[in-house]
């Protein structure tokens, strides 16, 4: 297999009335046993983020066993806008469907962090005959902040942000996204402070965000409707995850019929970066057996 870097393994396509841009690998060099469904990759919300910002060093591992896809999800990347006449959540569902569609995929496993978790159950409750398994990594809207005040500190950091972009605010938000500090590097914050404030980043992330808490949207929050899940479902959560905390975790592995649940010390949000190897081998296990 060729080295998978950003331009070699960069597509787009038409699917439906999304214009969707994603990075797919795998799949010419494996023979598939037939219980096998590709590997779909789901990205957070923060600003500047991309499913290569995410996943890209997950994207090797994966591809070597997996017909394997990292999605921008619509309005993030070099996906397309739209006009969010629903919650965001819902129509990234749909545009998760019609990808499917277009690639002609029937099932997909679904890996999804933060947003792109919300996205994935989503997914599940609307297209159930799309999803086999989904992995967790601390997945928005399945809990209720029972323990913990709202908003958290890290939704309070990124709207810092987004208020008055500058490397100062990118690395306050980040901090609280991580337990191990040590993956966060000064070429990191540059690199994502750059991505936010391009042009129509921090409006775009202002119109996703509020196409949830509009009132016409008429948005049943996720984990009132979670028990509704039937797919077998990995939850993976940082015990030092400040953006959603911890304490959420418990609520949602109680509402998921089929879950289990996975925590990791030293770890914040980012599971798949902060806990890579041992990331890696829990879902890969997980998507095998």
């Amino acid at each position: 297999m060729s080295a998978l870097d950003f331009d070699s393994t960069s597509k787009t396509i038409t699917a439906g009335r999304f214009e969707l841009h994603y990075h797919e690998a795998g799949h010419e060099s494996i023979a598939e046993p037939e219980a096998q469904v590709p590997v779909l990759f789901l990205h957070g919300s923060g600003p500047g983020v991309t499913a290569w910002s995410n996943f890209a060093g997950n994207f090797p591992v994966f591809a070597k066993q997996f017909h394997t896809i990292l999605l921008d999800m619509p309005g993030f990347g070099k996906s397309s806008d739209l006009e969010w006449e629903k919650a965001y959540p819902m129509i990234a569902a749909e545009a998760i469907d019609a990808f499917c569609e277009a690639k002609g995929i029937a099932q997909v496993d679904i890996v999804g962090n933060s947003m792109g978790g919300n996205v994935a159950c989503e997914t599940a409750l609307a297209y159930p005959h799309r999803v086999r398994k989904m992995a967790l990594m601390g997945p928005g809207g399945l809990a209720a902040p029972l323990f913990t005040p709202e908003p958290s500190e890290g939704s309070r950091r990124l709207f810092e942000f987004l208020g008055d972009p500058s490397d100062e605010k990118m690395s306050a938000w980040v901090d609280t996204m991580v337990g191990n500090k040590k993956v966060v590097s000064d070429e990191l914050i540059r690199q994502r402070t750059e991505a936010a404030t391009a042009p129509g980043a921090v409006e775009r992330m202002y119109a996703i965000f509020g196409s949830i808490l509009k009132p016409e949207n008429a948005y049943t929050p996720l984990y009132a409707r979670a028990s509704q899940i039937r797919q077998e479902t990995l939850l993976i959560w940082g015990r030092d995850d400040r953006m959603l905390p911890y304490e959420q975790a418990h609520f949602a592995f109680r509402q998921l019929p089929k879950a289990e649940l996975h925590a990791f010390s030293r770890c914040g949000h980012w599971a798949m970066i902060e806990q890579k190897d041992k990331f890696e081998r829990l879902v890969i296990d997980f998507f095998t057996h």
